[in-house]
């Protein structure tokens, strides 16, 4: 009787692995993100523009770009911009899929997988951090804004964008580098393939950051160089968030881990 009573007492290893989740809202969890999206918007907005410099990194950038190989941003945009459905579904995707697939991610993982919400939510925090900084050290003048390219937006006269009339004057035209759209996409990417089990999800999820890279790199509102930028403060959001936590983003949670487990465990 005595063994079936500690038996009863033990929590199975799932059960347990899953408490720290139980205590997780998740209204609570999106409305961090919201307000910390709020607060990076603001600041982001609020950095000083320096156009001159603005405009000189961005020769700055080209010239680097020259002399490396890397500099096919005319002829994408250019090539883009001949083909007028391309140009349109392009332009909403670099207005909306930065926010909707993001927003959807993180409710998927708040719903599906709740015990690495908190460290990812993390990680996603310290990049945009990260990203604030490189916005105020090095403002940067998109190639929209340089001579020879074509802004696809103000051509097509699609609204939604960073650079259509009314929404270029509420957001810092300067914070290009590093470019957040490839940092928040590849954060999506990174997530959805460690932590779905169909094959073809993950493909899907795979793609998401290539297109966005077309996408940005084809409407002149990046350079390539700004691309490396966001995978970099991608790679320092997660590397800040093992500093803190003291474990990779997507380790199981043990049951030795939490109060309540260790409460339920038999005294001998």
């Amino acid at each position: 009787m005595v063994v079936q009573t500690q038996e009863r007492n033990l929590a199975p290893p799932e059960a347990a692995a899953r408490v720290p989740t139980r205590r997780l809202r998740w209204w609570h969890e999106v409305l961090l993100i919201a307000v910390g999206y709020a607060i990076y918007t603001v600041i982001r907005d609020q950095v000083p523009i320096e156009e001159s410099s603005a405009f000189g990194h961005a020769r700055d950038l080209e010239g680097l770009e020259r002399r490396l190989g890397l500099f096919h941003e005319h002829g994408l945009n250019t090539w883009l911009a001949a083909h007028h459905s391309l140009v349109i579904v392009a332009n909403y995707w670099y207005a909306l899929a930065h926010f909707a697939v993001t927003g959807a991610i993180a409710v998927w993982v708040l719903w599906k997988h709740p015990q690495h919400a908190r460290p990812l939510r993390l990680a996603w925090y310290s990049m945009n951090v990260a990203a604030l900084v490189g916005f105020a050290l090095y403002p940067l003048a998109p190639p929209r804004l340089m001579p020879g390219f074509i802004d696809t937006v103000v051509q097509f006269d699609t609204w939604g964008s960073w650079g259509s009339h009314g929404v270029d004057a509420a957001s810092n035209q300067f914070a290009a580098m590093p470019s957040m759209h490839m940092g928040w996409s590849t954060w999506c990417a990174v997530v959805v393939v460690v932590l779905a089990r169909r094959w073809w999800v993950k493909l899907l999820a795979v793609s998401y950051p290539v297109i966005t890279l077309l996408v940005i790199v084809g409407t002149a509102n990046h350079y390539f160089l700004d691309v490396a930028g966001g995978l970099g403060a991608l790679a320092i959001g997660f590397g800040v968030q093992r500093l803190i936590t003291r474990r990779a983003p997507f380790e199981p949670v043990t049951a030795s881990a939490t109060p309540r487990a260790v409460a339920a465990a038999p005294v001998r």
